[in-house]
């Protein structure tokens, strides 16, 4: 109706999922690389969460467009299923036969026993099999435990289904139950979407008026985006609606520019009650250090690198289409998402952090005060905690992240997951839900296959695996020791000394002489350093790689408690 008023060639902001307006944010671009990670993370559960309309089902599309080829996939959209009508679902999702012999009604036999056929007969010619389940918060809690039991089905190497559980915010919710901590404690990645930024929010805007045509200024001032960004919390759906609304309004009183005043009538007519904007959380959206800044854990795993002497990898300068592709071609080793033990340190690296280590606790976010006594609410404050384990002396203010290269060491900070944790083995920084939902920072300094060990305000506390993943934001900040001479320029490119590089390449393969030192010589060694370690071997010496190879030569660095 409006389109043609505003030089449009189709209307921007209808809610239905048209590909071509699909826009790729940080946070759908580091959720989709968590699926990705997960999917090739050797069984077990994937957890995807956010609000209504936040996008799950787009980064849900998009998983399923680039699962691996020889990945059997099910989908199951509806998950108001009975413990038999979810393992039959299963079963003609996979197109597994199945039958009921004998009289009476059919069991969970019938249909399990197939499906184990299934899996290890796939298993045995190279195959996998993953089960996404969408709308995951309507599950029943004997489906739930039912879904648990399918992911016993396992052989030696790795376990035989991988479940994508995706869902709304209740879900992490139930996952939090007592009774289902067994399942929680098998989740080997999780990812909560967050709402866009008012920056993003601006570029949605832009992104779906340009691709309906727009070839003049903006209708949206910026008052009118910040009023939309407020209203509509950042969640695409809701901006949608309130963008069609908004063009509406103006078209009908004749206006080509949408004020506030139009967005505020436009909001009355389609949200019953206009919510304010959620805070941003401090780790999400912290600014860049020295050129490093903020990038999604999985894909750092999977393939985030610097380029050897200086630039970025087409993923890290944020295009969607390189960020999915590099983290769909990664294929990180199954030792590498269940523990680190291929790249544990030689003995003369194995300077642990001290920290206690009492009887696990089963935690609450309301037990926290009563544990720790005094609350950290300053992630700055927990670095400087953590600054004595390495050796460190900063001021009592300021950002410890800017003071801290001055002594040869970086902060790394991003989502995360309790795999690549504990791949780097090294403490570091989390934010925690206190009993209202704020964040509390805490160091962490132990990680076992039941416990992980935290340490606020002096007081150090063992937990339940599973309690710390009920409180745990998915955020993980920590430090590395930078090679001599090795610098960022304000562009965000890094530099490495050659001969460094090919000094602790050649001590890492046991190699005597450390090799040619140009670039050509030495992307391929990096690429077989990165194979022994469960990176994705692009030979791209980045921080991830970097602090492996500190690890890996006895470079003098803090390390997680593991036993």
């Amino acid at each position: 109706m409006y389109a043609q008023f505003f030089g449009l060639s189709q209307e921007p902001f209808s809610i239905a999922p048209d590909p071509r307006f699909l826009f790729m944010s940080e946070r759908h671009r580091e959720a989709l690389a968590h699926l990705l990670y997960g999917v090739r993370g050797g069984g077990g559960f994937v957890l995807l969460t956010g609000e209504i309309g936040a996008g799950k089902t787009t980064v849900c599309r998009l998983l399923l467009e680039q699962v691996p080829k020889r990945c059997n996939v099910a989908y199951i959209f509806n998950p108001k299923l009975t413990v038999e009508e979810l393992l039959k679902s299963v079963c003609d999702e996979f197109g597994i036969p199945y039958a009921h012999p004998g009289p009476g009604a059919a069991t969970v036999k019938d249909y399990l026993d197939p499906l184990n056929r299934f899996l290890l007969q796939t298993h045995a010619v190279g195959q996998s099999n993953v089960l996404i389940i969408d709308e995951a918060q309507n599950l029943s809690a004997d489906v739930l435990e039912q879904l648990r039991l399918l992911t016993n089905l396992e052989t030696n190497e790795r376990k035989l289904l991988q479940i994508v559980l995706i869902g709304q915010p209740e879900l992490r919710q139930m996952l939090a139950r007592p009774e289902l901590e067994q399942l929680a404690q098998r989740v080997i990645a999780r990812y909560h979407l967050e709402a866009l930024t008012e920056t993003e929010t601006l570029q949605y805007i832009r992104h779906r008026l340009t691709i309906s045509g727009l070839n003049r200024a903006l209708p949206f001032d910026r008052e009118s985006v910040q009023r939309i960004h407020q209203l509509s919390r950042g969640v695409p759906r809701r901006i949608n609606l309130l963008c069609d609304r908004a063009l509406l309004g103006a078209y009908s009183s004749g206006a080509h520019r949408v004020r506030r005043e139009i967005v505020d009538k436009a909001a009355r007519e389609v949200f019953e009650t206009p919510s304010p904007m959620n805070p941003r959380r401090w780790l999400q959206r912290r600014p860049a250090v020295l050129g490093l800044g903020l990038v999604g854990g999985a894909v750092l795993f999977a393939a985030g690198s610097w380029m050897l002497g200086g630039g970025r990898s087409s993923s890290e300068r944020g295009a969607a289409s390189a960020v999915t592709a590099v983290a769909a071609s990664a294929k990180p080793a199954p030792e590498a998402a269940a523990s680190t033990a291929a790249v544990a340190p030689p003995p003369a690296a194995a300077a642990s952090v001290a920290a206690s280590a009492p009887a696990p606790l089963a935690l609450a976010a309301a037990d926290l005060q009563a544990q720790f006594k005094t609350l950290v609410r300053d992630p700055n404050e927990a670095l400087r905690e953590l600054a004595p384990a390495w050796k460190l002396s900063l001021a009592d203010d300021g950002d410890p992240c800017l003071l801290v290269p001055a002594q040869q060491v970086h902060c790394h900070a991003g989502r995360s997951n309790l795999a690549l944790v504990r791949l780097l083995g090294r403490p570091g920084i989390v934010s925690l839900n206190d009993a209202a939902g704020q964040p509390v920072y805490a160091q962490l300094t132990g990680l076992t296959a039941q416990s992980a060990t935290l340490r606020m305000g002096g007081v150090a506390q063992t937990l339940t695996l599973g309690s710390f993943t009920r409180l745990w934001r998915g955020d993980f900040t920590t430090l590395w020791r930078v090679p001599p001479g090795y610098t960022v320029a304000a562009a965000g490119k890094a530099a490495i000394p050659a001969d460094w590089l090919a000094a602790r390449l050649a001590t890492a393969a046991g190699d005597a002489a450390p090799g040619e030192t140009s670039a050509a010589a030495l992307k391929p060694r990096i690429a077989a350093f990165q194979s022994t370690q469960g990176l994705a071997p692009d030979g791209l010496a980045g921080p991830i790689t970097l602090m492996q190879l500190n690890r890996a030569t006895g470079v003098d660095e803090p390390r997680l408690q593991t036993e």
